[in-house]
């Protein structure tokens, strides 16, 4: 039987270290399974394989359940078919969902009497079950609208910028130089021959330590200036 780790981020900016660490302390032997830029959908080519490989009996430790899906139709779909499968599910900031839990809730079903009051007993089993139920989808909805409302914040946040004249982006034509591309043109300007200095372009390349094609790209945006 198997632990494994999954983690994700949904976008460049973020960063798997923090679901990692909060993972290995409580379960420092489990196979970390690695997932970037996916967005919200369940098509990951990381989890797809991790789904088909997990047998009966395996651990699969999310950090949040938002890591899993944040399709509430999809995630709730994927969870109820690993519980079938016998797979262990643990979330570790919503322990209330996790697969155990669940079982121990279908497992405490009173004990019929073989009376009329059975039929209030199988109510109150079903009613139990329903309500374990509700309450994984519920922390898929939660995690769905957490998505919403960021993009609803994101785009409300443009609009107030666009209404206030901000940029937003970059112009058309905006160049962006980075420090060696700055320091290059500056080596170009003083030492070309092309510009009043004593260096060919091959010295000058040599000594910016830049490659053909870059050069010339910077002596053409240096004349032009």
């Amino acid at each position: 039987m198997k632990q494994y780790a999954y983690v994700r981020v949904s976008t460049r900016t973020q960063k798997l270290d923090r679901q990692i660490k909060n993972i290995k302390v409580q379960y420092p032997d489990a196979i970390v399974i690695q997932e970037k830029f996916t967005g919200t959908s369940m098509a990951r080519e990381e989890w797809q394989k991790l789904f088909s490989r997990v047998k009966e009996g395996d651990t699969i430790i999310f950090d949040s359940v938002s890591r899993m899906s944040r399709n509430a139709k999809e995630g709730f779909t994927a969870y109820e078919e690993l519980y079938n499968r016998g797979i262990n599910l643990v979330f570790l900031k919503e322990p209330h969902i996790n697969s155990e839990t669940y079982k121990r809730a279908l497992r405490s079903n009173i004990q019929l009497t073989g009376d009329k009051i059975d039929y209030v007993l199988e109510g109150i089993n079903k009613y139990l079950m329903t309500l374990a139920k509700e309450q994984i989808e519920i922390a898929f909805q939660q995690a769905e609208k957490e998505v919403h409302d960021i993009q609803a914040r994101v785009k409300e946040g443009i609009e107030i910028a666009r209404m206030n004249g901000k940029q937003i982006g970059s112009e058309k034509g905006t160049k962006y130089q980075v420090k060696k591309g700055i320091t290059a043109k500056e080596i170009i300007s003083k030492h070309s021959k092309s510009f009043g200095g004593d260096l060919s372009d091959a010295e000058c390349m040599k000594l910016a330590g830049i490659s053909n094609n870059t050069f010339y790209k910077y002596k053409r945006e240096i004349a032009n200036k």
